[in-house]
């Protein structure tokens, strides 16, 4: 205890440095009881015992400061250097926490990794500077300025860290809406199909069927021949082909899906079915008729036998014009329309639309006159086929002139049941016409459209009109009978416009102009027509020339033009 009171006494100026190196020798000592003894006072022993205990926090230096100090004794402050204690181990814990009060406030709070021991290092970064009231001498001075500085250093990046982890965890926490899986289930909607390559159809000549040493066996007019047989022969084969794809592709696929009702099926189909038969047996006959050189000697008594029953291509033509009008009417179904168009981008159509195969057996129909020509003309004078199929020729023509007529009369029967009258004059004479000579849309005089009619009696000026999403024709003003016509064929020039608008400005230049009058002029108005072109305006006045008789306009009476 006098050791003690000797250390802790007020310091001369003769006792300083003795003071100092007791002390930092007394701090030196290994022993932790040497170090209790020498920091033990009356009132603090309790604190000293309670502050280097083995339990979970030791106590801050403020108790070894208040033991150690003295109201006029400011040098004596022990360093943090000489204050380490041994390494000590506590059970249960893997991390201690040091803190130390010092005349700096300095609060050191460390956590230590896994089960291992350090030494009780105190980091600049757990360092809390504080003030004092106490005297320190200049190196505790320096040395506080130094930590403070390094403390304004790293407390705004301290804070900076902790503000961006702060960030990080909210947005962590923060629940996004997950991006939504496409169901795999759910069916894509429809995208049109790459347009597959047309299949396009070879042209085989006979020359090509046949080997070479064939040919050397052979004239240049008999191979002239083969070739013209031989043509009408594959002709016959792509035509059954074409119809059979329309019986298996369109017809029956259109019956299964549902897409029509059967008449509507018969109406545009027609009998499509009983033509396929009959080419059919053309080409069988052809094929037995060949010799072992793929030539055939005769055709035109083939011909001649077989043409009769081309008669049934009467009704399927008669039937055409309705199946062509009833077809465009479905079209606006849209499935059946969704229907033809997949149909028409695939390679089996060629890129041709349903009516296209419709219409082959007429094409076919009036090409049999040529091909049987050709053939007869290259086949000599003195064989048996000219007679034959000069024969031939004459009943198909026979027969296209008969389908011809039927089919103008179905034509015109078909154009009488668009008509709507507005009085019954004319009405009797219109449905009793048997031929449509010619139809089209003309402009009259004050540029109005017209769609004109051309029947063997008489001549219907009509506006276009829909009933019932059906196209049909309005008659306009009096039809012209052609008994009481008269036609003039006008000059290009200028034309007189009956509008008010245009009463004060000068005529305007026009062509392919004609008129139609009455004979009789109170009967009804005169009508300046306007053709599109000369083509049409030719064809117009060839067909009135044909039906109207030679008349000379009266100039006794007023000319009323078309208002």
């Amino acid at each position: 205890m006098a050791e003690l009171d000797d250390i802790f006494s007020p310091p001369t100026g003769s006792e300083n440095h003795r003071l100092k190196r007791k002390k930092s020798k007394l701090l030196r000592r290994d022993s932790l009881a040497s170090f209790k003894n020498l920091l033990t006072r009356k009132d603090s022993t309790a604190s000293m015992k309670s502050t280097l205990s083995r339990k979970d926090s030791i106590s801050s230096i403020d108790s070894i400061q208040s033991t150690l100090s003295r109201k006029d004794s400011n040098s004596s402050i022990v360093s943090f250097n000489s204050l380490k204690s041994p390494k000590l181990k506590r059970k249960g814990s893997n991390a201690s926490e040091i803190s130390f009060k010092s005349p700096f406030n300095l609060v050191r709070k460390r956590k230590r990794k896994g089960g291992e021991v350090e030494e009780d290092n105190i980091s600049v970064k757990s360092l809390d500077m504080g003030t004092s009231k106490k005297r320190i001498t200049w190196r505790d001075s320096k040395r506080r300025r130094s930590l403070v500085h390094m403390s304004s250093i790293l407390s705004p990046v301290n804070q900076a860290v902790n503000k961006v982890f702060s960030k990080s965890l909210s947005f962590k926490n923060l629940k996004s809406p997950k991006p939504s899986k496409p169901n795999k289930c759910s069916t894509t909607p429809y995208r049109e199909p790459r347009p597959t390559p047309t299949k396009r159809r070879e042209t085989i000549s006979w020359s090509e069927s046949v080997g070479s040493g064939v040919k050397k066996l052979f004239s240049n007019l008999q191979i002239k021949r083969q070739e013209g047989i031989f043509e009408l022969f594959q002709g016959e084969k792509d035509l059954i082909e074409d119809l059979n794809m329309v019986k298996d592709t369109y017809q029956k696929s259109i019956m299964k899906l549902g897409l029509m009702t059967e008449a509507e099926q018969n109406k545009i189909f027609g009998i499509i079915g009983i033509l396929v038969p009959l080419h059919e047996n053309l080409v069988k006959i052809i094929e037995g008729a060949k010799k072992e050189d793929e030539t055939i000697e005769g055709i035109g008594k083939i011909l001649v036998e077989w043409v009769p029953n081309l008669y049934c291509y009467i009704p399927y033509c008669s039937n055409q014009v309705y199946a062509k009008d009833l077809l465009e009417q479905k079209k606006s179904d849209k499935k059946l329309q969704d229907f033809l168009e997949r149909c028409q981008l695939s390679s089996f159509s060629r890129k041709l639309d349903l009516w296209s195969f419709l219409d082959l057996p007429r094409s076919r129909l009036v090409k049999y006159p040529l091909l049987l020509k050709n053939i007869q003309k290259l086949t000599p004078d003195e064989h048996e086929d000219c007679e034959l199929l000069e024969e031939a020729i004459q009943s198909i023509e026979k027969i296209i002139e008969t389908v011809d007529q039927k089919a103008g009369e179905a034509k015109c029967k078909f154009t009488i049941e668009r008509l709507e009258f507005l009085d019954e004059r004319g009405k009797d004479i219109i449905a009793r016409q048997k031929h449509l000579l010619c139809e089209g849309v003309l402009r009259n005089n004050r540029g109005t459209k017209l769609h004109v009619f051309l029947f063997e009696e008489i001549c219907v000026l009509a506006r276009p009109a829909t009933r019932n999403d059906r196209l049909c024709y309005q008659v306009y003003r009096q039809p012209i009978p052609v008994s009481e016509m008269i036609f003039e064929d006008l000059a290009d020039g200028e034309k007189n416009s009956g509008s008010f608008r245009n009463a004060f400005t000068p005529g305007q230049s026009s062509k392919f102009m004609f008129k139609l009058s009455f004979e009789d002029k109170t009967r009804g108005q005169s009508h300046t027509l306007i053709a599109n072109d000369e083509h049409d305006k030719l064809q117009w006045t060839s067909c009135l020339k044909k039906v109207v008789p030679e008349r000379k306009p009266s100039t006794t009476q007023s000319d009323e033009s078309d208002c």
